[in-house]
């Protein structure tokens, strides 16, 4: 669940905004009193604190793998129901019921022709490759590579394809050749590794742990592709494999 929030001092006039707050829960045997228990801790905390929580903005989505799908009844707030969505945009990533990444690369693409308009502008106005790179670095490219770790594990055949047709595309524009973005994928999933097994105060620092050799990570198991191809276990193959 993904709220918006804001605060407010009738004192001093002061309006405090709060974005992106979000409730995870999880449900075993169709029972959801914990994760509704968490959610009313939440909704006092933001009472004693004189949050102000706006339901409107607030919604609720519900990820599924069982073949024998259970209904849920809706989530209250302050005696009004919690939207449920079949996607949600969180920190610029639109996830879905479905783990699938179809819809947050579609509008991926989009920003980025955004872009590459503006690029293609700059290369008719005559400006020398290195000009046209560094607009590059500064918008397309930290778009493309924007939590690109999360959402590349479960990519379809057909998204990588979009997406490196794009790729293929900016080359053209700015005459400079660019890695592939599976590469480009790569490289960022093994460094956020590199950076989540050296700092200890990581909540997930204690997935990586070495094996008796002290060489090698301990593999998680996984008993679906979905699992074995999302980040943790992505990048505990990728930093036994680069050793």
């Amino acid at each position: 669940m993904t709220h918006d929030c804001c605060a407010r001092s009738t004192t001093n006039h002061i309006v405090k905004y709060a974005d992106d707050t979000t409730v995870v829960g999880l449900i075993r045997d169709n029972n959801d009193m914990d994760y509704r228990e968490e959610v009313k801790h939440l909704v006092d905390w933001c009472r004693t604190n004189n949050l102000v929580l706006n339901i409107d903005k607030t919604k609720a989505i519900i990820v599924n793998f069982r073949r024998h799908q259970s209904s849920h009844t809706p989530l209250f707030i302050n005696g009004k129901a919690v939207e449920r969505v079949s996607s949600t945009k969180f920190l610029v990533v639109q996830i879905t019921v479905n783990l699938t990444w179809s819809l947050h690369n579609g509008a991926l693409i989009k920003r980025v022709q955004q872009g590459m308009h503006f690029l293609r502008w700059m290369k008719r106005a005559q400006l020398p490759p290195p000009i046209l790179t560094t607009f590059y670095r500064g918008t397309i490219d930290s778009l493309l590579t924007n939590c690109i770790f999360v959402w590349t594990g479960a990519c379809s055949a057909s998204d990588w394809k979009s997406l490196q047709r794009v790729v293929r595309t900016v080359e053209k524009i700015i005459r400079t050749p660019l890695p592939p973005i599976r590469e480009i994928a790569k490289s960022s999933c093994l460094t956020g590794a590199q950076k989540i097994s050296r700092d200890s105060s990581h909540p997930h620092q204690g997935l990586f742990s070495l094996l008796d050799s002290g060489k090698r990570f301990c593999s998680l198991c996984s008993r679906t592709s979905r699992f074995c191809n999302s980040f943790f276990p992505q990048a505990i193959r990728l930093l036994n494999t680069s050793k």
